[in-house]
């Protein structure tokens, strides 16, 4: 039979979408989703049948009823969100790439609520009049840090170009050479400097200023004195960098204020759970900073959002600024925050119930025997073909926060005789529930750091159909 006879015969679209099991589909489905969807597979019919040989053709089948798979296959795809949950079992705790903080089951429970029921968002109750979203987390903020005030914004580079542009705009901002960083997605210091309207002024050497140097550059027009942290990397060696104490000093002898991006950002002294020191937000606040920035995410274990605190001067400056509408947070954003705020609450309790704390701060015996257990569900199960063994190795905070701290950790290390540790990723990778794993030495490593409670059946699953993927 020539191909011109099959393609004849290929169905019509309204041939197709009469079908009893197509016009079912209209239940799950959009009905213009499902029209482009038989237009699609028939499309896709007919170049197999020009692709194909003719002497190949008599086992094609062209009838409608044989599009339907097809059809519901396209449709699934089409439809599935593209936002999805995924397995992190690469040991980096802050994963910028995997969505960074997880929120804990408070957090969650309040945007849940928020979001599906009306709120005082911006209605102050007691007086029956409009009130600010920012009530809803300053007094935590003031009561956890000390300051004398705070307000939210949608993210830390947010939260440190409003507060130049309010501060510095067509003046002059001092900086250390050394803290003109670039952090991830190519946020640089000095652009953003450069579009809050501030004027940088860079002081010092890359690895070594002094406070000298801040005062031989301030002019009349100096509105700020500027420290930021160097996020995610360090200069070690022979280096000199100016204090706190030191930049406030000169701040109040002339009236100059002192600004901080702490970028991540940090509530708790992380060095009691044996983690390398980072310095806190209290410090800068009882140093007496003016304005400190930092992350609502990354290391406070919350939703993506830019803290702002100091004194009340500048931050009432702040909320009043015409861009402090433009980088606002929803009603989710602070029901997200304000329930893991209120985890800080209680320093010595935090690290239970925040999960981002919790996995930073987990011993290395429990996830020694956590590995364990999950290397022994995978050998139990996978049959042969596969080597599962555990070895000690590293993790990794991420997020560009403690960039020097190893973490350590017990992997899960899974090497196979029939496909290559790239293989196995890519596998894994485009499950229907994608794992996400790192690769050493053509093994598979899987770290149960970031692995969560019941995720390990989940993980045996996707190893599991490998063999049917690689036979294919």
């Amino acid at each position: 039979m020539s191909k011109n006879k099959y393609l004849r015969q290929l169905p019509k679209v309204d041939e197709v979408l009469d079908l009893p099991d197509v016009k079912q589909l209209s239940n799950l489905y959009p009905r213009p989703l499902i029209v482009d969807g038989v237009r699609y597979v028939i499309d896709e019919r007919r170049g197999t049948i020009l692709s194909m040989p003719d002497d190949e053709l008599d086992g094609i089948d062209v009838s409608a009823s044989s599009l339907i798979s097809d059809l519901e296959g396209w449709l699934e795809k089409q439809y599935a969100p593209s936002l999805k949950r995924v397995v992190n079992a690469t040991g980096v705790v802050i994963h910028t790439n995997l969505g960074r903080s997880i929120l804990s089951a408070p957090a969650i429970d309040a945007v849940v609520a928020a979001a599906s029921n009306y709120s005082n968002l911006e209605f102050d109750l007691e007086k029956g009049a409009r009130g600010s979203r920012h009530s809803h987390i300053e007094s935590l903020l003031v009561k956890i840090t000390g300051a004398e005030a705070g307000m939210v914004v949608n993210n830390n580079a947010s939260a440190v170009f409003l507060a130049l542009s309010t501060l510095a705009a067509r003046r002059e901002a001092i900086v250390s050479r050394g803290q003109l960083v670039e952090i991830g997605g190519s946020f640089r210091i000095p652009d953003v400097m450069r579009q809050s309207g501030a004027i940088l002024r860079e002081v010092g050497t890359t690895n070594k200023t002094y406070i000298s140097d801040y005062r031989a550059a301030v002019t009349e027009n100096t509105a700020l004195l500027m420290k930021v942290h160097t996020s995610n990397f360090r200069i070690v060696g022979f280096t000199h960098e100016v204090e706190l104490d030191e930049m406030v000093a000169l701040g109040e002898e002339l009236g100059i204020p002192v600004m901080e991006d702490l970028g991540s950002g940090v509530l708790i002294d992380l060095s009691r759970y044996g983690i390398t020191y980072e310095p806190t937000v209290q410090e800068s606040v009882r140093a007496g900073i003016d304005v400190i920035t930092f992350s609502g995410d990354k290391l406070l274990g919350g939703p993506q959002a830019g803290l702002i605190i100091g004194k009340t001067e500048f931050v009432n400056r702040m909320k009043k600024h015409p861009l402090a509408r433009a980088v606002r947070v929803d009603k989710m954003t602070l029901a997200a925050l304000e329930a893991t705020l209120r985890e800080y609450l209680d320093m010595d309790t935090v690290w239970q119930k925040n999960p981002t704390i919790r996995m930073i701060t987990a011993p290395a015996d429990e996830l020694k025997t956590r590995g364990e257990a999950l290397a022994k569900l995978l050998n139990d199960n996978l049959g042969e073909g596969f080597t599962v063994t555990t070895e000690p190795e590293v993790s990794k905070v991420g997020g560009g926060s403690l960039p020097l701290a190893e973490l350590p950790t017990t992997v899960v290390s899974v090497r196979c005789a029939f496909a290559t540790a790239n293989e196995i990723e890519t596998i894994l990778r485009c499950n229907e529930l994608p794992v996400i794993v790192r690769i050493k030495e053509d093994a598979v490593l899987l770290d149960p750091r970031t692995i969560q409670e019941g995720e390990d059946r989940l993980i045996l699953d996707a190893f599991t159909k490998i063999r049917e993927v690689v036979k294919e």
